[in-house]
Order: C-alpha cells, then sequence, then structure tokens
C-alpha cells in the first residue's frame, strides 16, 4: 500500500451499516503542504476547516436545519491536522523511497446548478472525480480571462474505491454569448484538462432556442385540412350533379 493512500485511510473514519438508513463520515487529511479536515452526512458536506482563511465553514443551504459541531470545531481541526503531519513525517522514515501512486482524474464535468435564465445568477460547477492523491488544483476563465472572484472548492471525498472527488463552483450571470472553462491540475496529469461551458450553446434553456417543428406540423395540418375540405366539397358537388 502506498504511503500517502495508507495515512489518507487511517485518517478516515466511516460510521454505518449494511442496514444503516445513513451514512456519516469524518475526514482527516494531509500533506506537507495542504490539509483537510471534514465531517459528512450521506456525501454531503456538513462542516469543514478552511485553514486559509483560518475559519469553519457550513457549506448546507440556509433551508437545511444547522448541525452545529461547537465553537471550538476549527480549533481541534488544527491539532488534526497537526497530528496528521506527524504521522505523515514518520511513514515517510518507515516507507522510504516507496513509489507514488498517482491516479489522473477518470472524469470532469462542467454543468450550471439551475436551469438557465439569461440575466439570473446561477452557479457553475466542475466536478472533478476519480484522482488520488488528493487534492486537484481547478482555476476559471471568462471568456479567456481568469476569474476568482466568488469562486470556491470543496474538501476533498473519498469514493469507495480509494480516489477522491473534489468539487468547485462559480458564481455567474449569464449573458449571451459568453465562454467560461474550468481547468483542472494534478500530479497524475502530463497537462491541465479544460472543459468549456458556451452560454449560447450549453445554456440556454430550450423554452429559449427557436423551434420550428411545431409550426411545420402546424402547417401541414393546416394544409392537409384545406386539402380535405376541398376533397370533400368536390365530391359534393359532383354527387350532386349526378342526382
Amino acid at each position: 500500500m502506498k504511503m500517502k493512500e495508507l495515512l489518507l485511510f487511517l485518517s478516515c473514519v466511516l460510521c454505518g451499516s449494511a442496514d444503516a438508513l445513513h451514512t456519516d463520515i469524518h475526514v482527516v487529511g494531509c500533506s506537507y503542504i495542504h490539509g483537510g479536515v471534514m465531517f459528512g452526512l450521506d456525501r454531503e458536506e456538513l462542516w469543514y476547516a478552511d485553514f486559509e482563511k483560518q475559519v469553519d465553514v457550513y457549506p448546507q443551504p440556509p433551508f437545511i436545519q444547522l448541525i452545529s459541531f461547537g465553537d471550538g470545531a476549527y480549533e481541534t481541526a488544527v491539532s488534526n491536522l497537526y497530528g496528521c503531519r506527524q504521522l505523515l513525517q514518520l511513514s515517510r522514515t518507515g516507507m522510504k523511497d516507496y513509489p507514488l501512486q498517482r491516479d489522473a482524474p477518470s472524469r470532469v464535468m462542467i454543468y450550471t446548478r439551475d436551469e438557465v435564465e439569461l440575466t439570473v445568477k446561477n452557479t457553475l460547477i466542475c466536478h472533478v472525480t476519480g484522482f488520488y492523491p488528493a487534492p486537484v488544483k481547478v482555476s476559471w476563465t471568462k471568456n479567456g480571462r481568469i476569474t476568482t472572484g466568488g469562486s470556491s472548492i470543496n474538501n476533498p471525498y473519498p469514493n469507495k474505491n480509494g480516489t477522491f472527488t473534489q468539487i468547485a463552483r462559480l458564481k455567474f450571470i449569464p449573458q449571451q454569448g459568453d465562454v467560461y472553462s474550468c481547468t483542472v491540475e494534478h500530479l497524475g496529469l502530463t497537462k491541465p484538462l479544460i472543459k468549456t461551458y458556451n452560454v449560447e450553446t450549453s445554456g440556454m434553456p430550450e423554452t429559449l432556442k427557436p423551434s420550428f417543428g411545431p409550426a411545420v406540423f402546424c402547417g401541414l395540418g393546416v394544409i392537409i385540412g384545406v386539402l380535405g375540405a376541398a376533397g370533400g366539397t368536390f365530391f359534393i358537388l359532383k354527387a350532386n350533379k349526378w342526382i
């Protein structure tokens, strides 16, 4: 088993059973650069520590009943991160020269959170899964220029096969013709993966796209109806002529 794989799995606590209705998870993961501490329920994040901003985050929408982890949750996460890095150092000493596992993301998708309406606020989602080790780096561009305002990314979420999933988000206001892209970088990639979202072709809801099908069928129906009426009149007049 690879060094980082061993550490990450030792840092995960899964609670649940085959007949359980719900599954909760507590993840503590680290490298010498990155670190993550997260609590989740049924594959949804309930709480995580943002070590860059030095705060704890409750990412659930406001209509969900808040599950609090206490005032000292962030300080506890800092202690967990310190302990994780101590274990990392010990494992590095005991498993030196072990080859590192690097699995590139198996799938990257870009889509909107809500149905798109022009000039109405929405969120772009870049869904990255199937990679190891964590994390990935995701950057956004709008019309070819880097944009960071309104962007966020969750902590790596472990999959059952030992790989990870991360979801990056970008708040945006759809405008006709705008082009967005998310760029994914990972140790297992030889070059970044780029997924593009075009508001004109990808984001336009079906109600805003021109459609000629109903008009054509309606026109054909009128023509057939007129021909039918004309044919009926012809046969009536012809029948009257022979009476």
